[in-house]
């Protein structure tokens, strides 16, 4: 009896949008009666086909959440680190990722955004003292991330300004220098750049610098150009690495904006990360006092030492680029409808979201070696060029792929793809090339060196 009961009551509830009108109309086409009796003899598969039939054969299931982190790998993170992560996220989605695509657009840089940066203190967020979180490299690396699963040119805006820049002072300036510098740029109250690449001077910057320094009783003398310098057009302190024509030696010099002889042209026509103001620098004739150069900065292996420490973040912002193309592209193929269905129930799209995946789970559980690696104190250059090869590699073919399964669409920025594949050839390409990384991973492997 109880059974039957329950059959008719389901039976009812198909019935429950109907009014009386339409009820009364279908009581003159049926026999209601034997419509209910029907209904209580079905057995469950059979009223189950039946509520499957009358509610247009449309199965309501709710979809998997869109998580590039397939390997839970955030379960690593400590309940303070988690935290964290989720605030730097909130931070990206809601006051950053509004504003990107027309900033992208217009090849600008939303300056409203630093003071907002600067209440979350994060800058310099390995650096103990100074006003500085005094975090772990594994956290740097994860909110590196985080940020670039938005904006690759905010997380190369955050690198530039927390590793490189406040790297330079941690590492290599006086304690004078750092209590001066270190506070105001955590809070965001001063910007840095980082100025080591020339016009005709990269990959070779080791010991092929063609900026000089000279020694002399006002000061230091500096001459010479900086290209591709993020931040350059409107930071406070850049730090330049120049040739000491006494020694020979590379030396580093905190340079303050208002110097004279120093100028910075903003580069334009960029396809990538294009948020980011690169500029040239121009230095003629500036004079800089001894109390501005970094007392610690005394050759390239100084120079050398910041690059290490920051190389391992560019390897974790290649992460987020691909990231942030997956799970863009993820979203749209679960929307975007082809011959009546959703085109991420077609098998070919979901290879190439499987093979994205792959590759980003990869990259994901290669940096979080890395960091423990560097939290651990025995990073090596070529555990850091591994990674950034290997990252910065993977993350073209994710874009690419990404792209490729939003069509047409992949192209518009409105789409949230089209700046992952443009900006990562960029991070495929600064802190060391491909290729140099690969020699220097080589040298390690074979103990033969393959540099000229």
């Amino acid at each position: 009896m109880s059974n039957t009961f329950t059959k008719v009551k389901q039976a009812i509830n198909l019935f429950k949008n109907i009014d009386f009108d339409q009820l009364a109309k279908i009581s003159q086409k049926v026999d209601l009666k034997k419509v209910m009796d029907g209904f209580s003899k079905l057995d469950d598969a059979q009223l189950k086909g039946l509520m499957k039939m009358m509610d247009g054969g449309k199965t309501k299931r709710e979809l998997p959440p869109i998580n590039g982190d397939f390997y839970e790998l955030n379960e690593r993170l400590n309940e303070e680190d988690r935290a964290l992560q989720l605030k730097v996220r909130t931070f990206m989605e809601n006051e950053v990722k509004p504003l990107v695509n027309k900033y992208w657009l217009h090849d600008e840089f939303p300056h409203e955004l630093i003071p907002k940066f600067g209440e979350l203190g994060l800058a310099g967020i390995t650096y103990e003292g100074y006003g500085c979180p005094n975090r772990s490299f594994l956290m740097e690396g994860v909110l590196a991330m985080e940020m670039a699963r938005v904006d690759a040119s905010i997380a190369t805006f955050f690198g530039v300004q927390s590793g490189l820049a406040m790297g330079s002072i941690y590492l290599c300036g006086s304690e004078e220098q750092k209590r001066e510098w270190l506070p105001q740029m955590n809070k965001m109250e001063k910007i840095g750049a980082f100025g080591l690449t020339e016009p005709e001077v990269g990959s070779g910057a080791a010991g092929g610098l063609t900026t000089t320094c000279k020694k002399t009783e006002d000061g230091w003398v500096l001459n010479g150009q900086k290209k591709w310098i993020g931040n350059a057009t409107f930071a406070d302190v850049t730090i330049i690495w120049a040739k000491d024509i006494g020694d020979g030696q590379v030396k580093g010099f905190l340079l303050r904006k208002d110097t004279p002889g120093f100028t910075v042209e903003k580069i334009k026509g960029k396809m990538a990360l294009r948020i980011v103001q690169n500029g040239l620098i121009t230095l003629k004739d500036c004079v800089v006092q001894e109390k501005d150069r970094l007392q610690q900065a005394n050759s390239f292996k100084d120079t050398a030492n910041v690059l290490r420490m920051t190389r391992a973040g560019v390897a974790w912002m290649a992460v987020g680029c691909a990231r942030g193309a997956y799970e863009n592209a993820l979203d749209y193929t679960r929307n975007r409808k082809q011959f009546g269905k959703p085109i991420a129930s077609f098998q070919l799209i979901q290879n190439h979201l499987v093979e994205m995946l792959s590759n980003l789970t990869a990259m994901q559980t290669l940096v979080f070696r890395l960091s423990e690696i560097q939290d651990a104190g025995y990073l090596k250059d070529e555990h850091a060029s591994l990674a950034k090869v290997f990252c910065s590699l993977r993350t073209r073919d994710i874009v690419s792929q990404a792209r490729e399964v939003m069509g047409g669409n992949g192209i518009l920025l409105e789409h949230d793809v089209a700046r992952f594949v443009a900006d990562a050839e960029a991070i495929y390409s600064y802190e060391g090339t491909k290729e140099i990384n690969s020699l220097i991973v080589g040298r390690a492997i074979t103990g033969m060196s393959a540099f000229v």
